[in-house]
């Protein structure tokens, strides 16, 4: 325990704001959860939908050639996909895009990776020289821009707020050397500002505001406000505020007590649940046309799935087929995947009718 303290760098008995001993847990090099570890899969720490079938990845794939064409084929396409994982939904898009020869010469792939232990796991998967992986998007600088990620956000840090009184106080944690604790200070008065500044956290009395999240959606509003194009994300999370605290850790497809997490600094994944009514908010401040947000069911289901799966199952066996059916059931049904992930397509074009939406 002394040894993972002293190894984790943050100086005993100091309070440190909940983003802050996040971005640590999950990021500091050598230590950090994505930097340490292969988080993926059946034998990792949680399955993500590109993981679970090529299905999920291929309809994104029919998305994305179908936003091209709504923004009128252009010469050049460029497309990011943001916090790509172990790779899996890059390396299906690079093969369902062969099939769409004018969009396969047209579209420029991008991977924006923070993590150097996923890039190596990444470029061992995928091949290809029409990749280029990116710490900024400052090489993007002609052609329309589609940034993408699937479970994404809810990877970036998270401050959490308690308001009483109209009163604000930051949640924090603070070290010693048993662990630690949860504790409180007054919120800066910038802080205070931008919270009071969106509708949908006014009568929330406990709030969780993605700071970090933000300032790389700045980057990335940028340059689609520049450039034209778009982000789609893909997370789990809800629509009617929580009011109370979403953090979870996860390890081996388990949930870990956030109060034992010290035990497990590393070693687990650190999320939350997003606020997609607070991101369509942010969007719109930024100028941006937003789409009505859907759950996963209702993108997939509009976009194709249950048809492309049809078609698959002409040529499976039994068991490929019971397996399909499982699949299907995992990324759509309401109890699970299907209406817990929301979708959200925030653009600046002059067109409005992408598909997939409402």
């Amino acid at each position: 325990m002394k040894q993972k303290l002293k190894n984790f760098k943050i100086k005993l008995n100091k309070k440190i704001p909940v983003d802050e001993f996040l971005e640590k847990a999950l990021y500091q090099p050598n230590i950090g959860y994505y930097n340490n570890k292969m988080p993926f899969g059946d034998k990792g720490d949680f399955i993500t939908s590109p993981t679970i079938s090529n299905l999920f990845s291929e309809i994104l794939g029919i998305w994305i050639i179908s936003t091209w064409e709504k923004l009128g084929k252009p010469k050049i396409f460029n497309l990011v996909e943001l916090g790509p994982g172990d790779g899996s939904l890059t390396k299906v898009l690079i093969e369902t895009f062969k099939n769409f020869n004018q969009f396969n010469n047209a579209v420029k792939i991008f991977l924006y990776e923070k993590s150097n232990k996923l890039k190596s796991i990444q470029k061992k998967k995928i091949k290809n020289n029409k990749i280029k992986w990116i710490k900024n998007f400052a090489s993007i600088k002609k052609g329309p821009i589609i940034f993408f990620g699937n479970e994404f956000f809810d990877a970036i840090p998270i401050k959490q707020f308690l308001k009483n009184k109209n009163k604000f106080h930051e949640k924090c944690y603070i070290m010693n050397k048993n662990g630690f604790k949860e504790t409180l200070r007054k919120a800066s008065a910038k802080d205070i500002f931008t919270l009071q500044s969106y509708k949908i956290l006014k009568k929330q009395d406990f709030i969780e505001y993605p700071k970090l999240g933000f300032i790389e959606l700045d980057k990335i509003v940028k340059k689609i406000s520049i450039h034209s194009g778009g982000i789609l994300l893909i997370d789990y999370g809800y629509l009617n505020p929580l009011n109370k605290n979403s953090l979870q850790a996860v390890m081996k497809n388990k949930k870990v007590k956030m109060s034992k997490l010290i035990n497990y600094i590393g070693k687990a994944d650190i999320t939350y649940l997003v606020n997609f009514n607070l991101l369509k908010e942010y969007f719109l401040k930024k100028n941006l046309k937003v789409k009505n947000i859907v759950s996963q069911k209702f993108f997939l289901e509009t976009m194709g799935i249950l048809e492309r799966a049809k078609i698959l199952e002409k040529n499976m066996n039994s068991k490929q087929k019971n397996d399909m059916f499982f699949t299907l059931k995992r990324l759509l049904h309401k109890d699970l995947m299907g209406e817990l992930f929301k979708v959200i397509f925030a653009f600046k074009s002059k067109k409005n009718n992408f598909l997939g939406f409402k």
